[in-house]
């Protein structure tokens, strides 16, 4: 789905059946920090009426993507599916912090996968895109397929027009790079919650009690002056007792607290990238040598 462009620059693309769901691309696009300016949605064939010229249709959306930096088999492709009604969101010089956020919120948001689509599509006869034996023209499809043999014709004639006219034939030589990104993975998560329960405890106490005892005993003995006869007195004893009180005392026996540690560690990575080598056979004679040089 993502394109990276030879100097590095991240443009990432993808397709959607939906108006709703590309619309819903870009806005997340836009809330994860990425700048408009920088988020382009792309409508295709929004008319009711049924296409009646699919290669002119095609062509012009496969121009209007020019400006892309993606192989042209890719842009192909998008022009495909924009002229067939989908939309197509492309995010162009995409930080490395936002690239991988990027990808996943285009996936989340109903992207459509092109290689099952372009197998849909070849089933119904399309032929997607094809060079022709200089690499420097496309085909349009099954239903372009005349133009596009014309255009042919006319240059194998000019081709051979003669001596002085030359037809060169290029081999690209591709060789790719090792890009290698950052992005910020969830290891796990640590919660402390504190929270109230009740537990029964016991605590023994000493406890002092008084108790007053009423005693009347008989007696048989001669009166004295200490005994005060006939004089009115009153006599009286306080009984008193210890009860347990309860107090409660809240006190702080241990502290808890979370701490992030940041460290930092280099990994290598190893990985393999393609690249494009040349073998030259040189099988001319001296004489044919000598002939072109004249």
């Amino acid at each position: 789905m993502s394109q990276i462009s030879a100097n590095s620059t991240r443009t990432i693309s993808a397709m959607f059946d939906s108006r709703n769901d590309a619309q819903r691309a870009v806005d997340r696009l836009l809330e994860a920090g990425i700048p408009q300016a920088n988020v382009r949605l792309v409508p295709g064939y929004e008319n009711d009426t049924p296409v009646t010229n699919r290669s002119e249709q095609h062509k012009g959306f496969f121009s209007s993507l020019a400006d892309l930096f993606m192989p042209d088999e890719d842009r192909y492709t998008y022009a495909e599916g924009l002229s067939r009604g989908g939309y197509m969101v492309v995010a162009s010089d995409i930080d490395m912090a936002y690239y991988d956020r990027a990808i996943d919120i285009l996936d989340d948001e109903g992207s459509i996968d092109l290689d099952q689509r372009e197998q849909s599509w070849r089933s119904e006869g399309w032929t997607g895109f094809q060079t022709d034996a200089t690499g420097s023209s496309y085909s349009l499809g099954a239903d372009t397929m005349g133009a596009s043999a014309a255009t042919s014709t006319d240059r194998d004639i000019d081709s051979t027009a003669g001596f002085g006219t030359t037809n060169d034939e290029v081999i690209p030589v591709v060789n790719e790079r090792l890009v290698v990104g950052k992005r910020d993975v969830n290891l796990g998560r640590v919660r402390v919650r504190s929270y109230l329960r009740e537990e029964p405890v016991s605590e023994d106490v000493n406890l002092h009690e008084e108790r007053v005892t009423l005693e009347r005993r008989p007696v048989d003995r001669p009166l004295t002056d200490a005994d005060a006869a006939f004089r009115d007195r009153t006599i009286e004893a306080e009984a008193h007792a210890e009860e347990a009180v309860i107090g409660k005392e809240a006190r702080v026996t241990e502290e808890i607290s979370l701490r992030k540690e940041s460290t930092d560690h280099q990994e290598t990575i190893s990985d393999t990238v393609r690249k494009t080598e040349v073998e030259i056979e040189d099988d001319r004679s001296l004489d044919s040598e000598r002939l072109s040089r004249r």
